[in-house]
C-alpha cells in the first residue's frame, strides 16, 4: 500500500513537535509507600519532524508506550524518549504524562483516614547532544487564611482554598510525597477528604493560627527548594480562590540554581 507520510516534502520548514494528544492510557507510578500505584494517564507524545519528510507515523507513538505497559514512571521516560526517536527517525521527542495520585490522609484529630487526589505531571525532552531535560510537577490544594482580614477584623477573618503548583528539576529521583509534604507545610493550613467536627475545629484555628498571603507561600516554599542541593530548577505558583472577591490572587517564582 501507498505510504504518503514517507513522501518528500518540499516546502523546507521543519515541524517542531508533531504526534498526538490526549491519549488516556492505564499506567504504573512509583509509590513511596505502596511501592506501585495504577491510576490512568493523559498522555501527550511528539516529535520533531525534518523539513524533507511529509509526516511522522502516529500509530508508532501507541505502538511505542504499549512497550513499557504498564510502568510509565519518571526513571523510564528517557527510555521511552530514545524509544520514540529511534522508531521514528527523529531527533528530538517529547512526552507529557498528567495523572491523578492517589494519597491515604488521615484526619488530623479523629484520625479517619480518606483519599487525597493530586494531579501530578511528568514531562521529558530529549534533544541532539543535550541531556534529557525532565521535570516533575504536583498541584496541591491548600488552604489560607489572609492577614490582612485578620489583623483588621474584630471577629474572624476569611479564609479560601488556593491552589500551588510545583515543577522541579532536579539531579537525583524526586518522590511526588515529598514535593507534596513539601507544598503542604507551608500553608495556612492542609486540606483532607474527610474531616469531623472535632478535624473542622482544629483545621480553622490552625489556618487563623497560621495567616499567609499568596506571597508568603510561594516565598517559604522557595526558601526550602532553595537550600535543597538536589533541585536544580524550580517554578512555583499559588492561587488563592477568593472567598470575598470575585477574582483570584496569584504570586509565581522560578529559578534557575545551575
Amino acid at each position: 500500500m501507498k505510504d504518503i507520510q514517507n513522501q518528500r516534502d518540499h516546502r523546507r520548514i521543519p515541524i517542531d513537535k508533531v504526534g498526538i494528544k490526549n491519549l488516556r492510557y492505564p499506567i504504573s507510578v512509583l509509590d513511596k509507600k505502596k511501592g506501585s500505584q495504577q491510576t490512568v494517564a493523559t498522555i501527550n507524545m511528539y516529535v520533531g519532524l525534518p523539513h524533507r519528510d511529509k509526516g511522522t507515523h502516529m500509530s508508532r507513538f501507541v505502538e511505542i508506550l504499549h512497550l513499557f505497559r504498564p510502568e510509565v514512571s519518571l526513571k523510564r521516560i528517557t527510555e521511552v524518549l530514545d524509544k520514540m526517536k529511534a522508531h521514528l527517525n527523529a531527533d528530538s521527542a517529547h512526552i507529557e504524562v498528567t495523572f491523578p495520585y492517589f494519597i491515604e490522609k488521615k484526619a488530623p484529630v479523629s484520625r479517619l483516614s480518606g483519599l487525597m487526589d493530586y494531579t501530578c505531571r511528568f514531562t521529558g525532552a530529549s534533544h541532539p547532544g543535550q541531556p534529557v531535560d525532565l521535570i516533575s510537577e504536583v498541584v496541591v490544594p491548600i488552604s489560607s487564611v489572609c492577614p490582612c482580614s485578620k489583623e483588621i477584623s474584630d471577629n474572624g477573618a476569611h479564609n479560601q482554598r488556593g491552589e500551588v503548583r510545583l515543577a522541579t528539576r532536579f539531579k537525583r529521583f524526586i518522590w511526588i510525597e515529598d514535593m507534596i509534604d513539601l507544598v503542604e507545610s507551608c500553608a495556612s493550613c492542609e486540606v483532607y477528604s474527610v474531616l469531623k467536627r472535632v478535624d473542622e475545629k482544629y483545621v480553622t484555628e490552625a489556618g487563623y493560627d497560621n495567616p499567609k498571603f499568596v506571597e508568603d507561600v510561594v516565598r517559604d516554599i522557595a526558601m526550602r527548594l532553595q537550600t535543597d542541593d538536589n533541585i536544580i530548577w524550580f517554578s512555583l505558583s499559588a492561587e488563592n480562590f477568593e472567598s470575598i472577591h470575585n477574582h483570584s490572587a496569584f504570586a509565581h517564582i522560578t529559578r534557575d540554581k545551575r
